[in-house]
């Protein structure tokens, strides 16, 4: 069974809490048992979280999948800069060669190098980002570099106990909480009644990125949209993406490739558009190299492969980048900047 099968099999069995779910129910008690151990190591002192000299933000979720952390760590970074707040992100570059490595990201930084996520981040939001397996380090190796940054946030990391957090902002998608159950007889990460670890904050907002309220937990919904469509040249230049560009490629043969936890969200929005294609899709973080459409195709793409494609060397390509935001309900900002002015000092400066 290929690893695809594979991770569709497990999706279904959890839907569905089918036979191979209540089979594989005995590994989910085993992985309670060992949460139930770290979370005993934490209470006795012989585990602790670090200290860190600016509040952190956790962006994570529960479930395994693509749930939408990215776009909503870009959402609250835009929340961030309305505010004047200074922020900085720190992430651990899935798939890196060298992933013990601490890396600061600076201009030229290629995905294959710092992670095709933290990269579209750093290009998209212009804040300081920092990759590395070992969360505080990399908090302290960025904070070093940039000792202006006031607030971190950390795409995933939720079950980084060792790293502080002084707010949680849970993400989930229509999925919710499917049967409940502990990996791998279900897709929870962690249990519900899992507690912080001591020197951390239980504070949390839970969002919900596909706007319909998933659990039973109170949270505020959110909108995912296609921003509109530019050429990969003119994207990596800064141009923003524009509807018109977008429309503009209907009537086209078009290929639209997505290297996505969960592309056909993806492929669904672009119909949605009125577009024609016929649909690529591609493992989670893919290389694109090589490229696995001809270089004569007319293709649409994400802003996370795009980051993986330098248009120097596909001159001639007819590639357009299409851009995927996610837009929280305003009460959503509204609680974010209220966590923040218990967090900071100064308090948030507000336009």
């Amino acid at each position: 069974m290929s690893p695809g099968s594979l991770e569709e099999r497990l999706q279904r069995a959890w839907r569905e809490n089918d036979r191979l779910a209540q089979w594989l129910r005995p590994l989910g008690a085993l992985h309670a048992g060992l949460l139930r151990l770290k979370v005993g190591l934490y209470r006795l002192g012989l585990k602790r979280a670090a200290r860190l000299p600016v509040p952190v933000i956790v962006v994570g979720n529960w479930v395994v999948g693509g749930a939408g952390k990215t776009p909503t760590t870009l959402a609250i970074l835009a929340i961030l800069a309305r505010a004047g707040i200074r922020a900085g992100v720190i992430s651990r570059g899935y798939g890196r060669p060298e992933d013990q490595r601490i890396r600061v990201l600076q201009d030229g930084d290629r995905a294959a190098d710092v992670g095709d996520e933290p990269l579209m981040i750093h290009l998209r939001a212009r804040v300081p980002v920092a990759v590395g397996r070992d969360r505080v380090a990399t908090a302290q190796a960025l904070l070093a570099a940039h000792p202006d940054v006031q607030v971190l946030v950390s795409d995933d990391g939720l079950q980084h106990w060792r790293l502080p957090r002084q707010l949680s902002v849970l993400v989930f998608d229509e999925r919710g909480l499917a049967n409940g159950r502990l990996l791998p007889a279900g897709p929870l990460r962690q249990s519900r009644q899992l507690p912080p670890p001591p020197g951390s904050s239980n504070r949390q907002l839970v969002l919900y990125s596909t706007g319909l309220r998933s659990t039973g937990l109170p949270g505020y919904l959110g909108v995912r949209q296609l921003a509109g469509a530019t050429a990969l040249a003119d994207w990596w230049r800064g141009e923003a993406p524009r509807m018109e560009r977008l429309h503009a490629l209907r009537g086209k043969p078009l290929i639209a490739a997505a290297g996505l936890a969960r592309p056909q969200r993806f492929f669904d929005m672009l119909g949605d558009q009125g577009l024609s294609f016929r649909a690529l899709p591609l493992p989670d973080h893919a290389s694109l190299d090589p490229l696995p459409w001809a270089r004569t195709d007319e293709v649409v793409i994400t802003e996370k492969d795009a980051v993986k494609l330098r248009p120097e060397a596909l001159q001639g390509c007819r590639i357009w980048v299409v851009a995927l935001d996610f837009q929280p309900e305003p009460a959503f900002e509204e609680a974010l900047l209220t966590e923040l002015t218990r967090l900071l000092p100064d308090g948030p400066k507000t336009s």
